[in-house]
């Protein structure tokens, strides 16, 4: 693995998806001051086409109920879909576009997942676990309605946030994971 001497290039060249975190989470106010590390994300002409919604407690059942329904799925009494209880906190990453002659829906779209992608390094930059989720029902109609979403909104997903388990993370620092050869991402214009 290459080493970089600067922290926020280490950080984010040792980032890893954490599919299964501790019930420890960042508090809302820590979750502010970190989006002061989102907002200045690629963002033609400053529209902010995204939002996030927390989901802490009730809310993961309400979620819960909304990706049954979406499925047609019944439960026996008690029993629940147990996907939005990975974590004890979800972001919801919210596509929230803005008509604009200038910049089209697409590129919104693009910014929207740029904050979510940096939300999720400065998370872990901070040491929490992450790990961004979708899924096909993500966009259905129930799991919008569940959410508040208004008509042209949609959801590019769920980061499931929560402390990282100490023997994982000595995995993680242990790790000889070879880094990606650059040549392969690097291309010139065709002559």
């Amino acid at each position: 693995m290459k080493f970089f001497a600067d922290p926020a290039l280490e950080s984010m060249a040792t980032r890893r998806s954490v599919s299964k975190v501790g019930p420890e989470t960042p508090s809302d106010a820590e979750i502010a001051v970190l989006l002061d590390a989102v907002t200045p994300v690629a963002d033609h002409k400053a529209l902010r086409p995204w939002r996030l919604i927390l989901l802490r407690g009730d809310d993961r059942m309400k979620l819960a109920n909304a990706l049954d329904a979406a499925d047609g799925v019944t439960r026996e009494e008690g029993e629940y879909n147990t996907k939005p209880f990975r974590a004890e906190l979800l972001i919801a990453i919210v596509f929230s576009p803005t008509e604009h002659p200038k910049v089209p829906e697409w590129e919104q779209r693009v910014t929207a997942a740029g904050a979510g992608h940096l939300l999720e390094l400065a998370l872990w930059q901070k040491g929490w676990g992450v790990m961004w989720r979708t899924g096909l029902l993500a966009n259905a109609p129930e799991v919008h309605a569940a959410h508040g979403l208004q008509e042209r909104e949609s959801l590019l997903g769920w980061l499931y946030v929560g402390s990282i388990d100490e023997h994982f993370r000595e995995r993680l620092l242990n790790s000889n994971r070879p880094a990606l050869d650059a040549d392969q991402f690097l291309g010139r214009m065709p002559r």
